[in-house]
């Protein structure tokens, strides 16, 4: 992958919203690890999905602050942009999982569209008022998922690809996106657009497929695949994303929008296979061995997308990065990393966790 040249940049003062969630923890990590003399605060409202302690080892550390709030606190947003003089606001608090955007959409509405309006209008006015330099950047970090779904024979998504949004969670999604790019067009606000494929790796919650798997295994209980479980994924591995959003951030072009892909297609079915396979090596004595037999077929989800698949040509032509981790590499270190953190996962198994799961995959396969 291409690297950010370390000598010739001037350090930043990021927002990181939703910095307590999965893919923004993972990036403060990186982030921090990478770029110590910058200043990073996290604002996370701290929702089921947020946690805290995912930022734990950061807390207490120079340039680093954790601020608990809401992306629609217009006035909170407004008091941090100014107090702390951000320059780039990296934008990853969203309602993420389709299966509760179909069960409440209306949290997704309010949060993935309202939340992303409210951050571009107080960055605007923070922009115009303080006249930022032209590092100065709003990234939007959205999802495939706006795109639709693909035909096994398709070409994958670009970033011409027309938006079709299948779900309420890809819906809202796909509504953010057209805000940012609307408020580069229309005010110049410097945005760019990143629309990755999925996620995975550590600290994501259990509603996920990955985790989900993981946890079921250990725990022996079932392993819910959706339909007859030959929907396609292109996953990519977080790591991997937080180092294309690095170089997005220092060489992206301002008003455009780059595809992020992990160049890995799986089935689920296939997929869940090789969860099984891992955890009968690594994890030697589980409850249920092998672990394949705890596979159980469930009703379709509405509106479930058949294919995803990232072509992220244009990223590696115009800014030269490429994913390094390929799906094998990632599962091994994703599976070993929740074999060693039980004591992260296990508080996250509330009662209200155990009555989402029973609604979403019924008594039969409950958690």
């Amino acid at each position: 992958m291409s690297r950010v040249n370390h000598q010739i940049r001037s350090p930043r003062r990021l927002l990181v919203t939703g910095g307590a969630g999965f893919i923004g923890a993972n990036f403060v990590h990186y982030w921090r690890d990478r770029y110590p003399e910058d200043r990073v605060i996290v604002l996370d409202a701290l929702t089921y999905a947020g946690n805290r302690g995912n930022l734990a080892q950061l807390e207490g550390q120079d340039h680093f602050k954790f601020v608990e709030g809401n992306i629609c606190d217009r006035t909170l947003i407004d008091n941090l942009l100014s107090s702390e003089n951000i320059d780039t606001i990296a934008h990853f608090a969203a309602e993420s999982h389709v299966d509760r955007s179909i069960l409440k959409p209306g949290a997704f509405i309010e949060t993935n569209i309202v939340g992303t309006f409210t951050l571009l209008e107080a960055f605007r006015h923070h922009w115009n008022q303080n006249n930022l330099g032209e590092e100065a950047l709003f990234l939007h970090v959205s999802t495939d998922e706006v795109y639709g779904s693909l035909a096994p024979e398709d070409p994958a998504f670009t970033e011409t690809t027309p938006y079709s949004p299948n779900s309420p969670y890809s819906a809202s999604k796909a509504g953010s996106d057209h805000l940012a790019r609307a408020y580069y067009h229309t005010y110049g606000v410097p945005t760019i657009i990143t629309n990755c494929s999925n996620n995975y790796g550590s600290y994501q919650f259990p509603e996920k497929l990955i985790p989900l798997m993981c946890i079921n295994i250990l725990l022996g209980k079932p392993l819910p695949v959706y339909g007859d479980g030959q929907n396609i994924r292109d996953w990519l591995y977080v790591s991997d994303h937080c180092s294309a959003l690095d170089i997005v951030i220092h060489q992206g072009t301002r008003g455009e929008t780059y595809n992020i892909g992990g160049n890995n297609e799986v089935k689920n079915i296939e997929l869940v296979t090789q969860l099984c396979q891992l955890m009968d090596e690594l994890a030697p004595e589980l409850p249920i061995h092998p672990a394949k037999e705890l596979i159980t077929f469930v009703q379709d989800r509405p509106g479930h997308d058949r294919r995803y698949a990232i072509d992220a040509t244009k990223i590696k032509t115009e800014l030269g990065w490429t994913p390094s981790v390929t799906v094998n590499q990632g599962l091994r270190l994703t599976v070993e990393w929740y074999l060693n953190h039980r004591s992260w996962w296990e508080p996250l198994l509330s009662a209200e966790y155990q009555a989402y799961y029973r609604r979403l995959y019924g008594n039969s396969v409950s958690a």
